[in-house]
């Protein structure tokens, strides 16, 4: 199901920073801007229920299989759970607030006024699953080993850390780089997944292994069935179980995830019992599909729950480098041809809502919202760049009758593109000067978007407009990425509620030409880095909101994507048997929290 967790951004802590750099004072946690909501000494998370039951068995469907162990490697396929059951952090988040984490195999933390270091005090209760304690060695060896041999985000990440130390027993301390401080740093540090240094010291973790990992969590590896099950035992020595971050969570005596060929083969076991719960994220089966009789009988609830993440942006994507895509002009024409409200009620049962923002959804967004005076001040030099309709309600999309026909939409693209000099000839759309028609290739990897893309090419044509759809493997279509070789591609940018560095590489001009980065529009304004540079420097909670706003208004305005669609909840059917709390939290469901209500706790 892989979305059981909505972990959310990487830097959602909140570390209380004290006046001066030198001296800090210790805090249970800390925030990215702004307080965090839960006092010191409290004692759950307002989503959980503190009363939730211990015991039973929870069976989770999982598409795909599975060759790995080692979550350290980017090398093999590595199964639900290894990663969010068996290890921690120093911090934990609060899936209900934007920035928050709270102590975890840290107690408190202490972070630098100007983020030019952070100390971490270890909870002497801390354990590891072979009973050992977790020492300051072992998160020092931690930081050592993923920044010389981890993940790539892991070896970016941890190597600006200059200096690392124990300037007492049980207590860590990360130096960073003063003349380049990223105020990120400290918080993605509260995040690092803590490795036992006896047990890894001398493993290559670059290799897959299947291998059980030895850690932290609450959970331990119990039997494997290589590519098609592993099942994991919740720890009844585990250390942290009364902690306020994990009280009313963790229920589950036993969590096995079984692994199917593909969707509709795990959809078919969902529906004769084989698993207990299932996201549906196929709108049509949402619409048809659950008229049978475990529904009927009341064994298998469903409902859709809400949640507070951004949406991201999912569309089709302009490559600006290219001609005619480099005319904002022939990008917004192109943007009034696609015919969104006859795709969602055709092919999605019209359970979709129209994406606005890299940040729909979401307090972020600038969409239907007119721009304020914090926002107005950081756009102030650049208001000539910024359409005035922007800057009152932000960016909205063109919308259609729903007839198909598109009439008014095809009407505006033609005067955009005669204004940029396109003219139909012969029923070709044809440039003015050069005599070149109007046809481009949207490149695809996931055959799930043909009908989008075979959709927009047929309204298209109606104008002389000739798209080629052309679905690739996955390797071709990664090769043809990272060099920036296509004209149009489908894309999916995560977005999180609390955006950070990596913003840069989707829209920063230094991006635009690195191989590899995800600017794969090709944005190159000085108005978007200003932004970004804005948003990194927020000091505060209402700071950064007016910044995030304000880049995404220069995102929209400068059309570089078709923006497509997303879903505001999460749409569940799961087993009876299962109690959850009374509300999800702001991050979307989290299965942590859920329960076996069945008499006895087994089923």
């Amino acid at each position: 199901m892989g979305k059981f967790l909505h972990s959310g951004s990487l830097i959602a802590v909140y570390i209380l920073f004290a006046a001066a750099a030198a001296h800090a004072e210790p805090r249970h946690g800390v925030a990215m801007q702004g307080e965090v909501r839960e006092a010191a000494g409290f004692s759950h998370f307002a989503y959980v229920n503190p009363q939730a039951p211990k015991g039973g068995t929870l069976v989770l469907g999982e598409r795909g299989g599975f060759d790995n162990l080692n979550p350290f490697t980017v090398r093999g396929t590595v199964p639900l759970g290894v990663r969010e059951w068996l290890f921690e952090s120093l911090l934990k988040r609060s899936n209900d607030e934007a920035f928050s984490l709270y102590a975890w195999v840290a107690q408190s933390a202490e972070l630098a006024g100007d983020r030019s270091w952070v100390t971490f005090t270890l909870d002497p209760r801390a354990r590891f699953s072979d009973g050992t304690p977790i020492r300051a060695e072992d998160v020092i060896f931690s930081a050592e080993i993923l920044r010389d041999k981890g993940r790539p985000n892991h070896r970016a990440y941890y190597s600006k850390i200059i200096r690392m130390s124990e300037p007492q027993p049980g207590r860590v301390r990360f130096d960073f780089d003063p003349k380049t401080i990223d105020r990120e740093m400290p918080l993605i540090i509260g995040l690092m997944p803590i490795i036992p240094k006896a047990h890894y010291t001398g493993q290559d973790i670059t290799v897959p292994s299947l291998r059980p990992p030895v850690a932290s969590g609450p959970y331990i590896v119990g039997e494997v069935i290589p590519g098609r099950s592993i099942t994991y035992r919740r720890n009844p020595d585990y250390w942290a179980a009364d902690l306020p971050v994990n009280r009313g969570q963790n229920n589950f005596d036993v969590i096995r995830v079984d692994f199917y060929r593909d969707e509709n083969t795990a959809f078919e076991a969902f529906k004769a019992g084989q698993f207990d719960l299932w996201e549906e994220m196929d709108p049509a089966r949402w619409a048809r599909g659950y008229d049978f009789g475990a529904v009927k009988r009341g064994e298998i609830a469903r409902g859709a729950m809400p949640h507070g993440r951004p949406s991201g942006l999912q569309g089709f994507v302009f490559n600006t480098r290219r001609p005619p895509f480099d005319d904002i002009r022939v990008r917004q024409a192109l943007n009034f041809l696609f015919d969104f409200e006859w795709i969602n009620r055709n092919y999605f049962h019209g359970a979709y809502r129209r994406t606005r923002s890299l940040f729909d959804n979401s307090v972020l967004s600038s969409a239907g919202r007119a721009a304020d005076a914090r926002e107005m001040r950081l756009l102030a030099p650049y208001t000539d760049y910024l359409p005035p309709e922007i800057l009152r309600n932000g960016y909205a999309p063109p919308v259609s009758d729903g007839s198909g026909r598109n009439r008014a939409g095809m009407g505006r693209a033609l005067e955009l593109l005669r204004d940029a000099g396109w003219a139909l000839q012969n029923g070709v759309m044809t440039n003015a000067k050069n005599g070149q028609p109007l046809r481009f290739e949207i490149l695809l990897v996931r055959p799930g978007d043909e009908k989008l893309a075979l959709a927009f090419a047929r309204t298209a044509a109606r104008l002389g407009i000739v798209i080629h759809v052309r679905t690739v493997d996955a390797s071709q279509y990664e090769q043809r990425l990272q060099k920036f070789d296509f004209d149009m591609i489908a894309y999916d940018w995560y977005a999180s509620l609390s955006p950070g560095n990596e913003q840069k590489y989707y829209w920063g001009s230094a991006a635009a030409d690195m191989p590899g980065s995800r600017n794969y529009p090709g944005v190159k304004s000085p108005v978007m880095d200003a932004m970004l540079d804005h948003l990194l420097a927020a000091r505060n909670e209402a700071e950064f909101t007016a910044a995030a706003r304000a880049l995404d208004r220069v995102l929209m305005a400068g059309h570089y994507v078709i923006p497509l669609y997303h879903r505001p909840a999460d749409n569940l059917a799961w087993r009876a048997h299962l109690g959850r709390p009374g509300r999800p939290p702001l991050y979307g469901f989290d299965i942590t929290t859920w329960w076996d209500a069945a008499p006895g706790g087994d089923h």
